[in-house]
């Protein structure tokens, strides 16, 4: 079956869909995006979702064409053209075309597109700390799935050279801050505990989850409490994975707070 997207209002197969070669999501990466979990045909934790969405437009001044509702529903479209019922969405939000130069245009056309598509069984990783790139807990953008991962992508490029499947970003200040593709769990002392987000991580949905139940802890984590964790782990809405080993050295257990 071929893939089917949603563009700026449209469902359309995936290779016919085109944004300008001037959009600056394209461009600039000037916009952000959401990933979302697929369960019977609908999406996850939608509103929460939608409020971190919502949050990073305001940050970037860019204006949403959609509400939550319409949100939801952009994705049960795209989820159903493509007849995927568990799976992952994600939603792409962009600023749109525009000139060439920094400043948006006066009035920006948002250029919105939708995906779904099935998921792999999720398995164990292992993991390096990453030492070619820090993650930025000064920045307001530490907060924000913006359309740029270089970062991420540098951090993850290195742990494949090293034969890992994930990297732990440390921050600016040398501390623990997140992992490539999601929140970071450490157990240290029998307690479940994840960077702050004042430390650089990002707000995720499931971390939320996590820290509502009382199941894990915020805490400023150390590279020496990271290495005599008992038990690492990496989260997101889609998967929650065990880390077999760090920097080639196993980890005393292989769990997870779920």
């Amino acid at each position: 079956m071929a893939e089917i997207v949603w563009l700026n209002g449209r469902l359309l197969p995936a290779e016919a869909a085109m944004v300008p070669v001037t959009d600056r999501g394209f461009t600039l990466g000037d916009g952000i995006f959401e990933t979302l979990r697929l369960s019977g045909g609908v999406a996850q934790d939608a509103a929460a979702h939608f409020a971190r969405l919502a949050a990073g437009a305001r940050k970037l001044r860019l204006a949403l064409p959609f509400e939550a509702d319409g949100m939801a529903e952009i994705l049960a479209h795209t989820a159903a053209a493509n007849g995927i019922a568990e799976g992952g969405a994600r939603l792409t939000l962009t600023r749109g075309p525009g000139p060439r130069g920094l400043l948006p245009p006066a009035e920006p056309r948002p250029t919105v597109l939708a995906t779904a598509f099935p998921l792999p069984a999720p398995g164990p990783v292992q993991a390096i700390i990453c030492r070619s790139i820090a993650r930025d807990e000064t920045s307001p953008l530490s907060q924000v799935k913006t359309l740029n991962y270089l970062p991420h992508i540098l951090a993850r490029q290195e742990a494949e050279a090293a034969g890992a499947q994930e990297a732990i970003l440390l921050n600016r200040a040398g501390r623990v801050a997140c992992a490539s593709i999601g929140n970071l769990l450490v157990k240290y002392e029998g307690l479940w505990l994840t960077p702050k987000l004042t430390e650089g991580a990002l707000p995720g949905i499931r971390r939320a989850r996590l820290l509502a139940s009382g199941t894990v802890a915020e805490a400023v984590i150390s590279v020496e409490m990271l290495r005599a964790a008992r038990a690492l782990a990496v989260c997101n809405v889609l998967a929650l994975r065990p880390v077999l080993a760090l920097d080639g050295v196993a980890l005393p257990e292989m769990t997870t707070p779920e």
